[in-house]
């Protein structure tokens, strides 16, 4: 039968998704879990990898096993095994033609900004700090050229393994409640690095070193040097994927906020 999951981690300690020689990975981890509950090796597809240090609310696995173990089973079992950084929220059987990555039809990320002159001890690995003071109207202004299918190359890590950077933008927000400013994204798919360095951009704006239009010349420009920098890993969150209806898995959770 193959098993859907819905895991949630702090990306901290972690060199991130994939499994890596001589790395702490949560892959390695979630699959030593699972392969302990169904006491057989089992292998994982993710929704989408992410990078060292980025967080994870909703993300989604599959694996195929002939275990006989019931959704309490599963959940109970792994976050047994499971170290306190990463849980398993929710387990469904799917069809054999569920895919955790190739079925999801958009993925929404939440980054989020510390803006104030201080750092905090507290959320030091939960959000980009950033001190300089900003304009979040601007911010908002700027994100609305995001909208829509594009050509994301500008916004792309070098290194990016992507066939291509056409994506295509569902919504795209920016808000901020006291201190903390969050960009919201969803889109049907992501490049490496792509949330982070749209973040680095509107913090641009949000200075005022460019006006908002900047974001529409940078994506005819489809040149990643003319763009801003690759925001902090810290601040980003993978916090839902979306999938058809007939799969029927859980809600999407709550994304943070972190307010008080």
């Amino acid at each position: 039968m193959r098993i859907a999951l819905g895991v949630e981690y702090d990306g901290t300690d972690f060199s991130g998704w994939q499994s890596q020689d001589h790395c702490r990975a949560v892959q390695m981890e979630v699959e030593n879990a699972i392969s302990t509950v169904a006491d057989h090796p089992v292998k994982i597809t993710c929704a989408g990898r992410t990078d060292t240090g980025v967080h994870a609310l909703g993300q989604v696995i599959h694996f195929d096993s002939e275990a006989q173990r019931d959704s309490r089973q599963w959940v109970l079992g792994c976050n047994a095994n499971l170290p306190r950084d990463i849980n398993i929220n929710w387990a469904v059987q799917v069809d054999d033609d569920f895919h955790a990555r190739f079925s999801a039809v958009a993925r929404r990320y939440r980054y989020v900004i510390m803006n104030r002159m201080t750092r905090s001890a507290i959320h030091q690995h939960r959000v980009c700090w950033h001190h300089q003071p900003l304009d979040e109207t601007r911010m908002a202004e700027a994100a609305k050229y995001f909208l829509g299918e594009h050509d994301f190359t500008s916004f792309r890590a070098l290194a990016c393994q992507a066939k291509h950077a056409v994506r295509t933008m569902h919504s795209i927000e920016v808000n901020r409640t006291g201190e903390y400013i969050t960009i919201d994204v969803k889109a049907n798919a992501f490049l490496h690095h792509m949330v982070r360095n749209i973040a680095g951009t509107l913090l641009a704006i949000g200075e005022g070193e460019q006006e908002p239009v900047w974001v529409k010349e940078l994506l005819e420009a489809q040149d990643r040097s003319m763009a801003g920098i690759t925001a902090a890993a810290q601040g980003l969150y993978l916090v839902s994927v979306d999938y058809p209806a007939e799969f029927k898995l859980p809600d999407a959770p709550v994304a943070p906020v972190f307010s008080v």
